[in-house]
């Protein structure tokens, strides 16, 4: 199973120095991946509650976030091998256009270094700001991965939808790996699920935020609707974004949740993930004390990763 970790490109640790320190760092301990994320308002009325807080408030660090594109492209120039990755660009705040020239660049600029995680988004009021309308964001998602794939494939793009229209153009560069940029799509509804497979992405990016069966439930609904519509379920490979908490805590007097608890317990979480068929984690510690210390940020990160491989 590969092993990534998230950059600091949030909160007050989103400091030139946190960002290139973990990237070099994750790179020369053998890291396969780093990953940024994206916001970009925090909304001091909000008009829908966060799905990852009880009372639905937006994490404080929200407040200050680099943008993680040019903070990949800055880490591309500075990085050799580790892959360059978004968990994940909520699609609808870019033009396909411009979000598929921009990958693309930094594709050809990392030379094929790229994995793109995408998401549709939850926030309204980040889609009051991006100008797009928070209905039908399924069929609108659906049009947007075609224009993607279309203007990273195809020497001559058009495109007549419901949504965007492109007239027959040139559109580059074209990215440096082929046929396309891997595209993992986020989400947990059935409909994230039958999209994936409907649109050939490369497979699911989930989040580990409860009971590990989640993870199963969701491979095993993404192989359903493989064999409904007659591919093959290996072609669609999973990674998921955790967030590692670190107790000292006897097991014996606690209800634990997965990734919570002795470094031993927690590895033994990363090992159930691994038999569940994940190709793919990522440690994530944006929201947690040790995200703003770099080296033990990498430190633990290194000591989970050996419960992975």
């Amino acid at each position: 199973m590969k092993v990534g970790i998230t950059i600091p490109n949030i909160g007050p640790q989103a400091t030139r120095e946190n960002v290139l320190q973990t990237a070099i760092q994750a790179e020369k301990e053998g890291f396969d991946s780093v990953w940024t994320l994206t916001r970009i308002l925090w909304p001091l009325k909000l008009q829908s509650p966060y799905p990852g807080t009880p009372d639905g408030s937006l994490p404080i660090e929200w407040q200050n976030a680099l943008d993680p594109l040019d903070v990949l492209v800055y880490l591309a120039a500075n990085t050799s091998n580790i892959k360059l990755c978004t968990s994940v660009i909520d699609m609808f705040y870019y033009t396909p256009i411009m979000l598929a020239k921009r990958l693309a660049t930094l594709d050809v600029l990392s030379q094929g270094r790229v994995i793109c995680g995408l998401g549709l988004g939850w926030s309204k009021d980040e889609y009051q700001a991006s100008n797009i309308p928070f209905k039908d964001r399924g069929e609108r998602a659906e049009e947007f991965i075609q224009i993607l794939k279309k203007i990273w494939n195809d020497d001559i793009v058009e495109f007549k939808g419901k949504y965007y229209n492109i007239p027959a153009s040139k559109i580059g560069p074209k990215p440096f790996q082929k046929l396309h940029i891997p595209i993992y799509l986020g989400g947990r509804s059935s409909n994230t699920f039958s999209r994936i497979v409907k649109q050939d992405l490369n497979g699911w990016l989930g989040i580990i935020g409860g009971s590990l069966a989640q993870v199963e439930n969701s491979k095993n609904a993404i192989k359903q609707y493989a064999d409904q519509m007659n591919k093959d379920s290996r072609n669609f490979r999973t990674i998921v974004l955790t967030y590692p908490n670190v107790e000292n805590q006897s097991p014996n007097d606690r209800n634990r949740l997965p990734l919570t608890g002795t470094i031993d317990e927690i590895g033994r979480d990363i090992q159930q993930i691994k038999d569940l068929g994940v190709d793919h984690i990522v440690f994530a510690y944006n929201f947690v004390p040790i995200g703003r210390d770099v080296e033990k940020m990498i430190g633990l990160s290194k000591e989970l990763s050996k419960f992975a491989r």
